[in-house]
């Protein structure tokens, strides 16, 4: 080892060069000096710079191939392969684990599968460290950015206050979620999604097409009494990323909500689960499934009829139904999918949502629903007793169960 002023030298002359210095450099650099010091040399670089003892020595082995081969030095910092790998690589269990305490707050607009998270990154890494996944605030921001989500600022476009059980109810629906996937049951979202003329109207967005030669459409958008408007009803499977669309051409009515779940499940959800003996659902509190709705419950009560078994209900406090999965991870890319694309007729719009794929592997099949659902239907107050509901102890207007009733002889 040298001696304290010689080691001072080697510190003042690194920290004045290493901001102008890349990796590869720095580490040459410090070999040089131990060489030039000779025996100690090392040593007393390492103690100056920082430098492990094992980097300055690499760099003595990379001067002296230098030396012998008399190449000229790869463009490449570090030789292929070198370096850490990527904890995504090193610790497979990560993402899951971040997604799982990202999801049950996840926000999306409708119209794009962009996501965003209220939780801070320090928080998250800090949990995911408890959990025993070692990562820094840094690496866990790499991740939400690398999967689609930013940092939003708030913005004044709602009036009055939320419901104060409104996270609680947030949380609600997830562990439910959590509990019916763990048992190996269906789990759907629901929605009606915004309807859409039908006609040669113009739809927002681009397509490619030739120079010059734009689809042509109509200069307003009055509704076409012979084609009139389409309405497309939602089932999303949260468990298999697959989704059923029920194309309305009548009225958005509970009944029409029911039946468009039970399409989902004649033609998708039995083939899926096949030994199941419930279903939930998760819903926004208005529309068609307004949970305040006797008709909705009624509605249920014959779709629990039909399939036999218990159906258990979850809906989501007023105003914040874009929280629905069913929004982001299946309306969206719907109207990504037909973007500058007239819906001139009902088979068009069928086949289009058909047709929506996104690289994650989400199925989508559609059909075209031509029944007539009266509007205006009342339910007595004796139909409702004959129901075989059962509030939640939790908010029993928002989560509730209907179980089948029995199939007289």
């Amino acid at each position: 080892m040298h001696d304290a002023a010689a080691i001072e030298r080697l510190r003042r002359k690194f920290q004045a060069l290493t901001m102008v210095m890349d990796e590869r450099m720095r580490r040459q650099w410090a070999a040089a000096e131990a060489i030039e010091l000779a025996w100690g040399g090392v040593s007393s670089v390492a103690k100056a710079t920082g430098l492990s003892r094992t980097t300055i020595l690499s760099g003595i082995r990379e001067l002296k191939l230098r030396e012998s081969s008399q190449e000229l030095p790869s463009p490449n910092i570090r030789r292929p392969g070198a370096g850490r790998k990527p904890l995504v690589e090193s610790d497979p269990d990560l993402w899951d684990a971040l997604d799982a305490l990202v999801d049950p707050v996840t926000r999306g607009h409708p119209e794009t599968p962009l996501r965003w998270t209220c939780k801070s990154t320090r928080n998250l890494a800090a949990e995911l460290c408890r959990q025993g996944h070692p990562v820094s605030d840094r690496t866990v921001a790499c991740l939400l950015y690398a999967a689609g989500y930013s940092l939003q600022a708030n913005r004044k476009t709602l009036e009055g206050n939320g419901h104060p059980d409104r996270n609680a109810q947030f949380e609600h629906i997830s562990q439910q979620v959590q509990r019916v996937q763990k048992r190996g049951q269906p789990v759907v979202s629901i929605d009606t999604k915004k309807k859409e003329l039908v006609g040669d109207f113009k739809n927002p967005g681009q397509d490619w097409r030739p120079e010059d030669e734009p689809q042509k459409v109509r200069v307003h958008d009055f509704k076409d009494k012979d084609l009139g408007k389409a309405i497309p009803h939602g089932v999303y499977d949260m468990t298999n990323n697959q989704g059923w669309v029920s194309v309305g051409i009548d009225h958005d009515t509970a009944h029409f909500a029911a039946n468009s779940i039970r399409q989902w499940w004649e033609n998708m959800g039995q083939q899926r689960f096949p030994r199941a003996s419930e279903l939930m659902i998760t819903a926004d509190g208005g529309g068609s499934n307004n949970y305040r709705s006797r008709l909705w419950k009624v509605a249920l009560q014959n779709l629990a009829d039909q399939l036999d078994f218990k159906l258990k209900v979850c809906h989501f406090p007023p105003g914040t139904s874009k929280w629905n999965k069913i929004e982001h991870r299946l309306f969206s890319y719907i109207t990504s999918n037909w973007r500058g694309q007239p819906l001139v007729n009902l088979a068009t719009i069928v086949n289009l949502i058909a047709s929506t794929t996104t690289m994650t592997g989400l199925l989508v099949q559609a059909a075209l629903d031509t029944n007539i659902y009266e509007t205006g239907i009342k339910v007595s107050n004796e139909e409702m007793a004959r129901l075989r509901l059962t509030p939640c102890a939790f908010h029993g207007e928002w989560n509730y169960t209907i179980a089948p009733r029995k199939k007289s002889i």
